[in-house]
């Protein structure tokens, strides 16, 4: 073949070859543009539930009196919430533990079992918080010394409304984030591409007691914050 005819052939090859380059201007079908920014969004209430974890601790020189001393006073607790106003079904069982008491040995000698140490917990649930207070110096007066309030915690049993506020609030500052955003790039907002939400509240107020004997339990709800934080990923145009 002469060289102008090999020139003839490569010819259309070469052609095509530049409208296939042409082609690589346009959309390459990877990830769009977006901007990513996170919110967040609070509501405040006032706590209408109580939520108390209150025991009993009782000793004995054998598992029978342990156990015996620790059921008594448990039942005598759970009588007296209920007297104050608790519903019975509020009230739960929550651990139940017997465990051996070891003596201090003498040197070069092996500790014994010196007794037993018997636990019984219960979980209250008072929906009234202005009868909780009653409701706890109840229970600690009935289970005496051997009463062990290990925490109280002041929630809010109906909690939709707030949730709604918090997270029409997150999205809202979210919105409001990525409009500056695309403003500073001179671009426009586009849809949602996604969002990715965290729901959290105010760490509940806590009463803890070794021991009590004749004492009140006072009980002050304040306010709950419920904070959502959203991310949001909104695409440019």
């Amino acid at each position: 073949m002469t060289t102008r005819r090999r020139a003839l052939v490569l010819l259309p090859l070469l052609t095509a070859g530049l409208l296939a380059g042409c082609g690589d201007d346009g959309p390459s079908g990877g990830e769009p543009r977006k901007v990513t920014v996170i919110g967040t969004g609070e509501a405040t209430g006032v706590p209408d539930t109580v939520t108390a974890v209150v025991g009993v601790e009782a000793e004995g020189d054998d598992v029978s009196t342990a156990l015996n001393e620790a059921n008594t006073k448990i039942k005598a607790v759970t009588d007296a919430v209920v007297k104050a106003g608790v519903k019975k079904e509020d009230v739960q069982t929550q651990q139940v533990s017997l465990s051996p008491r070891y003596t201090r040995p003498d040197p070069g000698q092996a500790s014994g079992i010196g007794g037993y140490t018997a636990t019984n917990t219960l979980t209250i649930k008072v929906r009234d918080v202005g009868a909780a207070s009653n409701a706890l110096t109840a229970a600690v007066n009935a289970g005496g010394n051997n009463t062990r309030i290990n925490s109280v915690g002041l929630s809010i049993d109906d909690d939709a409304d707030l949730l709604k506020q918090a997270r029409t609030r997150a999205f809202t500052d979210a919105r409001t984030r990525a409009q500056q955003y695309a403003s500073l790039a001179k671009d426009d907002l586009g849809p949602v591409l996604s969002i990715d939400e965290q729901v959290s509240s105010a760490s509940p107020k806590t009463y803890a007691r070794e021991s009590a004997g004749d004492a009140s339990v006072p009980i002050s709800p304040g306010e709950q914050t419920l904070t959502f934080t959203v991310t949001v990923s909104f695409s440019l145009k």
